[in-house]
């Protein structure tokens, strides 16, 4: 591939990921996502068609990307997902899909995901505790996403990825009992630091529960954790992925830390987004968008659109700077972006 043709930024980071969400609506509520009510979703014509995301993924191959991640909203409210994940997996050069979702309608589409092609699943939850998952998510559906999760193992994805977010004063009682999901079985619990993508811009830096603490109370409650090693048995970073992962120096159990917040990754981040309306964003904190969407509907040639990503990560920052002063929360909070 012509390294010209890369999607390389003025930083030097290759970018080989793509996020793409399919929609903004969702089936809960998180306080850290978007509004409790009264929320203004997309008209559905605004929101990128599975043909136009088809061919925004060719386009990007031809550009380096390998990897894609769909996320929303709730991706499983689109309809007919499987089909969209059935299109994507059979375009040359895609090595990997993965899907981010709640899990509340996995019961009915963890096998059609699965047989679309589908091979990795974060799963997103906060709370083992139904009353704290209710004052997360403002919504009723504990059980729901269990029985999701049951079905995904069901259906053959392993190991299940969690994703619980870490907020002081609600889910610090959640961080034992994650771990010792963990140790119990073969889910993988990723604890996220809580990063102010909220509707309200309520976020407050004093109830980000950071990642060393998050690891302090887990070998307070069950031993020491030791980075993930590789085969050879050399210690594995890999700066590419958001997560460090740590086991259990027993043997038993596996976890992750995003340290967003108090120890940002933009140094290797090799991922951008597609929002659902067709923006692309360099950064999940950008506040500058590119419209694909325009282009895709007004004809414009694979080039062209090839040359929007292009310059849209030529744009993008050394980091996000959530650790000065100089830092504003985006206008548009999660939801409205994709995870």
């Amino acid at each position: 591939m012509d390294q010209q043709r890369r999607l390389v930024d003025r930083f030097g980071r290759v970018h080989n990921n793509l996020r793409i969400s399919v929609t903004d609506r969702c089936n809960i509520r998180c306080f850290y996502c978007m509004p409790a009510e009264d929320v203004q979703f997309l008209p559905k014509q605004q929101l990128l068609t599975f043909e136009e995301i088809e061919r925004v993924v060719r386009i990007a191959v031809t550009l380096g990307i390998d990897r894609l991640r769909l996320t929303g909203g709730e991706p499983l409210v689109r309809r007919d997902l499987p089909l969209l994940v059935a299109a994507l997996s059979q375009i040359p050069g895609i090595v990997d899909i993965g899907l981010t979702t709640n899990g509340m309608l996995l019961s009915e589409l963890a096998q059609p995901l699965r047989q679309a092609g589908l091979r990795r699943l974060n799963i997103s939850l906060d709370a083992l505790d139904p009353e704290v998952f209710r004052r997360v998510t403002r919504r009723d559906g504990y059980e729901q996403v269990l029985a999701g999760i049951e079905a995904a193992r069901r259906a053959g994805f392993s190991p299940i990825k969690l994703n619980a977010v870490s907020v002081r004063g609600l889910t610090e009682d959640q961080i034992e009992p994650f771990g010792r999901l963990a140790r119990d079985t073969d889910t993988v619990v990723r604890f996220i630091e809580f990063m102010p993508l909220d509707a309200d811009s309520q976020w407050q830096r004093d109830r980000v529960l950071t990642a060393a603490e998050i690891l302090q109370r887990l070998e307070h409650a069950f031993g020491p954790l030791r980075p993930v090693a590789a085969e050879s048995g050399q210690v594995v970073t890999d700066g590419k992925a958001p997560a460090e992962d740590y086991e259990f120096v027993d043997g038993r159990g596996r976890i992750g830390l995003i340290a967003s917040v108090s120890q940002p990754f933009c140094a290797s981040c090799n991922r951008f987004r597609v929002t659902a309306d067709g923006r692309l964003r360099n950064c999940l904190f950008s506040h500058e968008e590119t419209d694909i969407r325009e282009l895709l509907r007004a004809g414009a040639e694979d080039a062209v659109i090839a040359q929007a990503m292009l310059d849209c990560i030529s744009a993008k920052g050394e980091g996000h700077e959530i650790n000065t002063s100089r830092f504003l929360q985006p206008l548009r909070p999660m939801y409205a972006i994709g995870g």
